[in-house]
């Protein structure tokens, strides 16, 4: 299997009431590729954010500015150190912050997570399909950092069409022992191989990924949310 993952240039800003979907076709018929059946279509949560107008004027550009803001998007304040906030967001990301962010956001401004980011990935999903004709997945992702590990990584926070867990439990490996917990995050992974192409200073705030073969499905990046009674650590 090989896997090709193009960037989607030419987007350009991203303005409240804009369709997503139709900036993405408009951006893949000027720069290209057209898209084919099983492609992943790639998208930061930010330009999906712009869109929906999830964007938060500040009263200053002050770090309690964006404390107060941050305290307002998290569900729960789980550590802080200096002006770093660890938060359980109301979708139940355990990310820096409450996923406000002001990278990219113009002065004065804050970007937040969009209000249902799988239900935000459906949309996209139906209507690039609607005018394509393809059978597509959408993933809407953000940047997050990670416990035990240097550098941030993208994730998957929206997922539509396909399974974002493959589920090998009660398979076996190569040597014939059968895997008893082993789940791969593959909407995960989908979210960090395309991040490789894109990225905040390159402008460039989607991509395809082609060639990985998906199981088909109706899973949401909610599903990759452990639930508390399973996690060892809070």
């Amino acid at each position: 299997m090989a896997v090709t993952i193009f960037g989607v240039e030419g987007i350009g800003e991203v303005r409240p009431g804009d369709d997503v979907a139709t900036l993405l076709l408009q951006a893949l018929e000027r720069h290209g590729p057209a898209l084919a059946d099983g492609d992943i279509v790639v998208v930061t949560h930010k330009i999906v954010s712009k869109a929906e107008g999830r964007i938060e004027e500040l009263a200053d550009d002050s770090p309690d500015a964006h404390r107060r803001i941050v305290e307002r998007e998290a569900a729960t304040i789980l550590r802080r150190r200096g002006p770093l906030s660890i938060t359980k967001t109301r979708h139940g990301f355990i990310c820096a912050n409450a996923g406000v962010d002001r990278s990219n956001a113009g002065p004065g401004r804050a970007i937040l997570l969009p209000v249902d980011p799988d239900a935000s990935a459906h949309r996209i999903r139906l209507r690039l399909q609607r005018a394509t004709g393809r059978v597509l997945a959408v993933v809407v992702t953000d940047t997050f950092g990670r416990p035990w590990r240097r550098g941030l990584t993208d994730v998957a926070i929206g997922v539509s069409g396909m399974e974002p867990i493959q589920d090998l439990r009660g398979t076996t490996d190569t040597h014939g022992r059968i895997l008893d917990v082993t789940e791969v995050a593959v909407a995960d992974e989908v979210a960090a191989a395309a991040d490789l192409v894109m990225g905040k200073a390159r402008g460039i705030p989607a991509a395809v990924v082609r060639g990985f073969r998906f199981q088909a499905g109706d899973g949401r990046a909610a599903d990759l949310i452990r639930p508390a009674g399973d996690d060892l650590f809070r």
